[in-house]
């Protein structure tokens, strides 16, 4: 992928996460770059391709982020999900607080409008909660946590919580609400 098309994407990305993608215009995008019709209609044919390609970015650096870099390692469970919760806290405590969560956006603004945009961010959260499943599965088979809890559905309760974390945040402007919904994940799956 040329570096231009990289850049106009990378900035596309933070005009789509301030304003929402459907608030956000060609000219928006093109003003933010500074670049003119013919330059953008040679790297997008649409502003869907734009924003399909907004998607599969912040999903590789999610993916590699998150997935790759915390979720899949060979650290122990306990160490996973602390590192998961303190990634979750990082990335969205600085921009996010005003704008929120970047991939929960999109699933909330998209879902229900654009069927290849749904698709792909599903994939993603279905990424993740798999992968927080195994976590969970392992800390059963060590013993770390009661056998009668359901992998996947706790998983997806992990991830509810956190997604929706960021939005109460957001809506009420404080960080502290973010560490309270992280601090009782982290007493209910023993991460203390």
């Amino acid at each position: 992928m040329s570096s231009k098309k990289q850049e106009i994407i990378r900035i596309a990305r933070e005009v789509i996460h301030s304003k929402g993608y459907q608030a956000t215009s060609v000219s928006d995008i093109m003003t933010a770059t500074n670049i003119g019709k013919g330059q953008f209609y040679h790297y997008f044919q649409s502003k869907q391709d734009l924003g399909l390609a907004v998607v599969e970015d912040l999903v590789k650096d999610w993916e590699g982020q998150l997935i790759i870099g915390i979720l899949n390692t060979s650290d122990d469970p306990v160490t996973k999900l602390n590192r998961m919760l303190q990634w979750a806290e990082t990335s969205h405590a600085e921009m996010e607080i005003k704008y929120g969560c970047a991939m929960g956006n999109l699933a909330i603004e998209m879902s229900a409008q654009d069927e290849e945009f749904r698709v792909r961010i599903e994939e993603f959260f279905k990424q993740w909660v798999d992968s927080v499943a195994d976590i969970l599965t392992k800390m059963i088979e060590d013993h770390q946590l009661d056998e009668s809890i359901n992998p996947k559905k706790n998983a997806e309760s992990i991830v509810a919580m956190i997604e929706g974390g960021i939005l109460l945040m957001v809506s009420r402007q404080k960080i502290q609400i973010l560490h309270d919904v992280f601090e009782v994940i982290k007493q209910q799956y023993h991460l203390i």
